[in-house]
């Protein structure tokens, strides 16, 4: 169960961070750092999240749904 709550938890702060790329993009000169660092944190917290998933399946944490057919 921790294990969905931190997947849960990154996906939050990859919305997050997407969110805040788009406040940066329209508020250019006002903003204090650019939309490539909130858009770098969200492809990093992409693949940390994606590796926690792949990580999980292979150890037995979670399993995947069954085939639909």
């Amino acid at each position: 169960m921790l294990i969905k709550i931190i997947i849960g938890a990154l996906l939050i702060f990859i919305v997050f961070n997407l969110a805040r790329a788009g406040v940066a993009m329209v508020r250019q000169q006002e903003s204090t750092l650019p939309m490539s660092h909130f858009l770098g944190r969200r492809v990093l917290y992409s693949a940390i999240a994606l590796g926690l998933i792949l990580l999980a399946i292979a150890t037995g944490l979670i399993t995947p749904n069954p085939r639909p057919y």
